[in-house]
């Protein structure tokens, strides 16, 4: 029994001891492990270090190389940019000199032109052309004002709005005289003096006459060439295109004057005292040119006409004329940018002149009236011819079931109609528009009532508006 005992005690032993074995061994194992773990880490501790004691280096070198290669592009770019302006600024003085030369090359053949038509005697065998030469030269003209055959952009002008009846502009060359005569027709304190260039902008003043008011603008003197852009003449003249009466204001001591503000007037496409030729002309598809006439046309004949419409490249097309025209005029139809203006010339500081000078004066130039604004002569006068010139009625109002206002009468211009009248009083009037009766010239009787808004008014026209 007791060698059993023993014998299971050392089977525990053993038991014990190996399991202490495996145990120290495990812990063996683990140590090792940490060991083996704690030296890769300070391996890669040190390398970190090495690393990061050479990383600064490698950066900068890095940055440095970086900085270099930027530096490199921004001055390719520059190159790039600079020759590129360089090109742009060669290209531009090129076109500049091409545009000049062709400038150069366009007013040469217009003197050229010019000079042929006006050494050219005008008779039947000559009339085709010279009519032709026209036609070229008006051509010619609008590219040299436009850079191209087509119609070009509209002028600026100075900003003036219209106000009033009608607005009248003074027209002439620098000191003529006509700030002074602004401030005796209308009041207005236009600065004036002895010299040249006085008034530098476009000034309006409102003459008030015979119950009309008049807008009265004194604008910059003009210079030769201002039609071409002479001294702001584009501006001047952009303004006359848009009034209703042009005063051409001459100083006595320079007659010649006239003769150089109407050729600036006519280069600005204003045709004074003349009224829009009658001419139709109809394109179509084929059949060549078509001539009908209603009035005889002794300046110009079908030769002509055609000639001249086809150097305006039409071929086909059906013309008929009603009025007696010329070269010039189906020149101007064709062209479609003319204004046609009445006007009058006035003769300013009369009392400068002796009773000789004017009668001289009065052969060349066939002035409408002498004045001397300074010393208040002829003035009035030329209110009176000013309200002539303008073609102003008058024409009373009168309410329904009331006697007509005869005391302040609604300033209309000859020739005009109910519709025009209905919208000066009012688009209302018009929109809503029964009939009208009439009392006076135009009525056929007293209490006349019409429904045609196109009947033509005149003057000192009684008129009662009836709307629906």
């Amino acid at each position: 029994m007791k060698f059993f005992d023993s014998e299971k005690i050392m089977k525990e032993k053993r038991k014990k001891k190996s399991e202490l074995d495996k145990n120290s061994k495990q812990k063996q194992i683990l140590a090792s492990n940490r060991e083996k773990l704690l030296m890769k880490i300070k391996a890669k501790e040190k390398k970190r270090k090495e690393n990061r004691l050479k990383s600064p280096k490698i950066n900068n070198e890095s940055k440095d190389k970086e900085k270099e290669k930027s530096n490199l592009e921004k001055i390719k770019k520059d190159k790039e940019i600079l020759s590129k302006k360089a090109k742009e600024k060669k290209r531009s003085q090129i076109e500049v000199k091409s545009k000049n030369s062709a400038r150069d090359n366009l007013k040469n053949k217009i003197k050229e032109l010019e000079k042929q038509i006006s050494s050219t005697k005008y008779n039947k065998k000559t009339q085709g052309a010279i009519g032709l030469m026209k036609a070229q030269l008006s051509q010619l003209k609008l590219k040299l004002s436009t850079g191209s055959g087509k119609q070009g952009k509209k002028e600026e002008g100075y900003s003036v709005r219209k106000s009033g009846d009608a607005s009248v502009v003074l027209l002439g060359f620098p000191s003529a005289g006509k700030s002074t005569l602004l401030n005796k027709l209308t009041g207005t304190e236009s600065e004036t003096a002895a010299y040249a260039f006085t008034t530098l902008t476009c000034i309006p003043g409102m003459l008030k006459y015979k119950h009309a008011k008049i807008q009265i603008l004194d604008v910059p003197g003009i210079v030769e060439g201002a039609a071409s852009g002479s001294g702001r003449g584009k501006e001047v003249l952009q303004v006359v295109r848009n009034a209703d009466l042009i005063l051409i204001l001459i100083d006595a001591n320079s007659p010649a004057q006239k003769k150089k503000i109407l050729k600036e007037v006519w280069e600005s496409n204003v045709r004074l005292d003349k009224k829009k030729p009658d001419v139709k002309i109809r394109r179509k598809s084929k059949d060549g040119l078509d001539i009908g006439r209603t009035v005889l046309t002794p300046e110009i004949d079908d030769d002509t006409i055609i000639s001249i419409l086809k150097q305006f490249r039409i071929m086909n097309a059906d013309i008929l004329i009603r009025d007696p025209i010329n070269a010039d005029d189906l020149i101007d139809v064709l062209e479609g940018n003319k204004t046609y203006t009445p006007s009058l010339t006035i003769i300013s500081k009369e009392d400068l002149l002796n009773q000789e000078q004017k009668e001289l004066i009065k052969e060349e130039l066939k002035p409408d009236l002498f004045i001397s604004a300074q010393k208040n002569e002829g003035i009035e006068q030329l209110k009176e011819i000013i309200f002539n010139k303008l073609t102003f009625i008058r024409i009373y109002l009168k309410e329904i079931g009331k006697k007509p206002d005869m005391e302040e009468p609604m300033i209309m211009r000859k020739g005009q109609t109910i519709k025009d009248l209905c919208l000066k009083l009012h688009k209302d009037f018009l929109e809503k528009f029964k009939y009208a009766r009439l009392w006076g010239p135009s009525a056929k009787f007293d209490g006349q009532i019409t429904h045609n808004l196109k009947h033509i008014i005149q003057d000192e026209d009684i008129v009662e508006i009836h709307i629906k």
